[in-house]
């Protein structure tokens, strides 16, 4: 579903905490991949999570849907409502450990975002690229971040604080493509993403320490 800003966020051994713990599951899929996905919908990416669980505060509690109700995370009304647009049955799934693509952790550079939207030539929203964790580094070169694989980014000043460990490039998908305003595709950016680098833009990595993370805090590459 939508993206979600936040100035904090505490890292976990399986990535960001309350980060993609649910799930949309398509019943009629018997494969090893029956998730409900924007690259098959869209529309998804106009839902947008919000509210704070009792328990879990990270976790959210209800979604606002394309056409402004607000819906309980876990209730009929919702699971109806992405069942009708997708076109099948649908079923909400929690994952302790969440779900996702290559790795818990995923990083990429206000730099390379610049890049591939100059290339493209129109503007791009950070979270068309759906990162954990985005970084303004102290120089202006894009996909600097493909020189970061082996190392480790340690956030803050304390020598015991979070940080990850990179382990590969991230390569694009047809998810790039997708306005997280609109949910419109626009070819012209994974083919600006593929033309530039490879169509790879930004870094998976896995955790190595816990800690919370900050907006503004310093971000050492060691």
């Amino acid at each position: 579903m939508a993206g979600v800003q936040i100035d904090s966020a505490v890292l976990g051994w399986h990535g960001l905490k309350g980060d993609r713990r649910f799930a949309v599951r398509r019943l009629s899929d018997q494969s090893g991949f029956p998730w409900l996905t924007a690259s098959r919908l869209p529309e998804l990416l106009l839902y947008k999570p919000f509210g704070e669980a009792s328990v879990d505060h990270d976790l959210p509690t209800h979604v606002r849907t394309p056409d402004g109700a607000e819906f309980s995370l876990d209730s009929d009304e919702l699971r109806d409502e992405i069942s009708r647009r997708h076109g099948g049955p649908v079923q909400l799934m929690q994952l302790k450990h969440g779900i996702f693509d290559d790795a818990t952790v995923s990083v990429i550079d206000v730099a390379t975002v610049r890049a591939v939207e100059r290339e493209a030539g129109r503007p791009l929203d950070v979270l068309r690229f759906r990162p954990n964790i985005v970084i303004e580094g102290n120089t202006d070169e894009p996909f600097a971040e493909d020189q970061w694989v082996g190392k480790t980014l340690r956030f803050g000043t304390d020598d015991e604080g979070p940080a990850v460990s990179i382990t590969m490039r991230d390569l694009r998908c047809v998810m790039i493509n997708l306005d997280p305003a609109t949910a419109e595709s626009e070819p012209s950016v994974m083919k600006a993403a593929l033309r530039l680098n490879t169509n790879h833009a930004g870094v998976y990595a896995t955790v190595i320490n816990l800690g919370e993370l900050r907006i503004d805090q310093k971000v050492y590459l060691v």
